[in-house]
């Protein structure tokens, strides 16, 4: 090979990582791209953000999601990669789905009785298929009577919603603030 085969020479530091991401089927902690590359966790840390800017409006994006990251498709390609995949269509979810989702999403971790007293229905048949379907799981047992097991959000459910963190959620607003009385009348 002579010195000017671009096959010689080292991949830089971002290139190494991508193929981490790329080649890793679970999503991954810095910490464990730090040790497979010698790096210390805040260099891989700051790879990562210039990577996840690198990466926004493409094809592939990089999902951050408990502190682990990984490839996925974009979410402005879902339609395409479901017509490729062959996926049915039925993977869309029910309006008591979504807004058990939400409830899920913005008051994570919770349970199933604090899902029903704010929605106000029984919620066990939409718990079980938000749970077959991967998009919530259950992190544990709340103090208190009965110790009833806590529901947070997955991974599979950013993917679902095109999110790449949880921190691209609209900000939550309660009933109470938008009907909040002002001198004794309601707000228009």
């Amino acid at each position: 090979m002579s010195d000017n085969d671009p096959q010689s020479e080292p991949l830089d530091v971002l290139s190494r990582l991508e193929a981490l991401l790329f080649v890793a089927s679970t999503p991954i902690t810095p910490s464990q791209i730090a040790d497979a590359l010698e790096l210390s966790t805040k260099e891989v840390e700051n790879l990562l953000n210039e990577l996840i800017v690198r990466y926004k409006g493409r094809g592939i994006t990089i999902q951050v999601y408990g502190g682990k990251y990984q490839f996925t498709t974009s979410a402005e390609c879902a339609a395409d990669v479901e017509k490729f995949l062959g996926l049915e269509i039925t993977s869309r979810l029910s309006k008591a789905a979504v807004e058990t989702m939400a409830i899920v999403a913005y008051r994570q971790p919770i349970t199933r009785p604090a899902i029903e007293a704010i929605r106000g229905v029984s919620s066990d048949g939409v718990m079980r298929s938000l749970l077959s379907r991967g998009l919530i799981q259950e992190v544990g047992r709340a103090e208190g009577p009965g110790r009833p097991i806590l529901f947070s959000t997955t991974a599979d459910f950013l993917q679902h919603f095109g999110l790449d963190s949880l921190d691209q959620l609209p900000p939550y607003e309660t009933p109470e603030e938008e009907t909040k009385p002002t001198n004794g009348l309601l707000k228009d």
